[in-house]
């Protein structure tokens, strides 16, 4: 997509990338596979609960949320945060508007975010899906990440 641009985030930015993150991970959420098994939890569905780990990266480092931009309008973006000592740069979240899904921006921010770490020293990166996020696991792996674990989440009433 030749229009977008890319920018870092602003706080006025916050509520309309908190929807867009919620709605891009229907499907592929591990608080909405835990409502499915269980039902809203506390009084709170899977998408405010998806929407606290926007929270989170705002809060863990602001600076490293890279934002999509059309017409002045966030589309997307990618939240990452840098573990100097450990040596690695994370990459929590990736998030885009439906319309620009499959069209390369996703990949944009992936390389913007590798080129972040790389700038500040960073030799590896880190970023985490589920098995059923096939769109992610191809983007992922043709990026040159590799997969090295696998985890399971269980949930029990207690």
């Amino acid at each position: 997509m030749d229009d977008v641009t890319f920018r870092s985030f602003q706080p006025a930015d916050y509520e309309q990338l908190k929807r867009i993150m919620v709605d891009a991970f229907d499907g592929v959420s591990i608080d909405q596979g835990i409502e499915a098994e269980y039902g809203v939890v506390a009084g709170h569905d899977w998408r405010w609960r998806k929407g606290r780990h926007f929270d989170d990266d705002v809060r863990r480092d602001a600076d490293g949320i890279i934002v999509a931009v059309i017409d002045a309008q966030p589309v997307g973006f990618i939240s990452t945060w840098i573990d100097h000592e450990a040596g690695f740069g994370h990459i929590p979240n990736l998030s885009l508007t439906p319309e620009c899904r499959g069209k390369g921006v996703g990949r944009r921010l992936v390389e913007l975010a590798l080129q972040r770490f790389r700038d500040a020293g960073i030799t590896h990166a880190k970023i985490e899906t589920l098995v059923q996020n096939e769109i992610g696991n191809r983007l992922y792996t043709s990026l040159g990440f590799r997969e090295v674990a696998r985890q399971i989440h269980f949930v029990a009433e207690v």
